[in-house]
């Protein structure tokens, strides 16, 4: 009788043991896929980290879950074909280097002083060259002629060269003008008369799921730099345009601290109680 009893016990507790290994198991699979989420790696189009769900699950995990997570997250982690190790493959470092700077960026351009923040993003579109010139439109036709002038003056202090010796060093020929090009002639004129409209559709490429590099970066420009100048009339045109408040689709968009920063630019330029 007392055989029977203790395999009673013995079974019972096999069966909590299991149970209870089968619970975490789910646990860390479910917080697996958060954290996998919360990287944004497996959702294309997706902006930024979700810094608050990172922690809440990283901080309590042990060094065997960290295993299970990288074992279990194929899309982040490789098997080594060497060595019993999982290895992050190079260019989901830089995605998620470039991700964990969103937020930063934002922050440093909002704080920057603006002629300082027009002369960095011009040198940058320079660097670059013609798929980025749409950048220098946009300085060129949204900026007084004292922010223009504040600039070139703080692109002097900061380069020790004027942006026209600039210019004329890195662009050739026709291409100093971006008037000959049908293009850039458009984008101009569109750019200068209904700038609202422009940068509703600026907004709007930089949030499709394959927007490149430099159309990627425009969401958090165009945001830092137009808050103070005319976001409730890029809010209301992106509204109006494509039938959705531009603060949920940045919701729709983006993750952590880069989306509470960015809706809350927009926000404040609306007046009370809109979205």
């Amino acid at each position: 009788m007392m055989e029977v009893k203790k395999d009673t016990i013995l079974v019972a507790s096999v069966k909590r043991r299991k149970k209870q290994t089968n619970k975490e198991g789910k646990t860390i699979m479910s917080s697996s896929d958060a954290l996998a989420k919360s990287f944004s790696v497996s959702h294309s189009g997706i902006f930024g980290v979700d810094e608050k769900s990172m922690l809440e699950i990283l901080v309590k995990w042990q060094p065997e879950q960290l295993s299970t997570f990288r074992n279990e997250t194929s899309r982040i982690f490789l098997k080594d074909e060497r060595f019993p190790f999982e290895k992050c493959e190079e260019f989901l470092l830089k995605f998620l280097k470039r991700e964990f700077k969103r937020f930063k960026d934002a922050v440093v351009q909002w704080t920057m002083h603006p002629w300082e923040r027009d002369a960095r993003m011009a040198r940058k579109a320079l660097k670059r060259g013609r798929q980025a010139y749409g950048l220098l439109i946009e300085l060129a036709c949204t900026r007084s002629s004292d922010e223009l002038l504040g600039a070139r003056r703080a692109y002097q202090s900061l380069y020790s060269e004027s942006i026209e010796e600039d210019v004329a060093s890195r662009v050739d020929g026709i291409e100093r003008q971006d008037l000959d090009e049908e293009s850039s002639l458009k984008d101009t004129i569109y750019c200068l008369c209904v700038p609202s409209q422009y940068f509703s559709k600026i907004l709007d490429s930089a949030m499709k799921a394959n927007a490149n590099k430099n159309e990627k970066e425009a969401l958090t420009r165009v945001i830092v730099t137009r808050a103070n100048v005319d976001m409730k009339d890029i809010a209301e045109e992106y509204d109006r345009q494509y039938k959705t408040p531009l603060t949920q689709k940045i919701e729709d968009v983006a993750l952590g601290n880069y989306k509470d920063f960015l809706v809350t630019l927009v926000q404040r330029a609306l007046p009370k109680g809109s979205d």
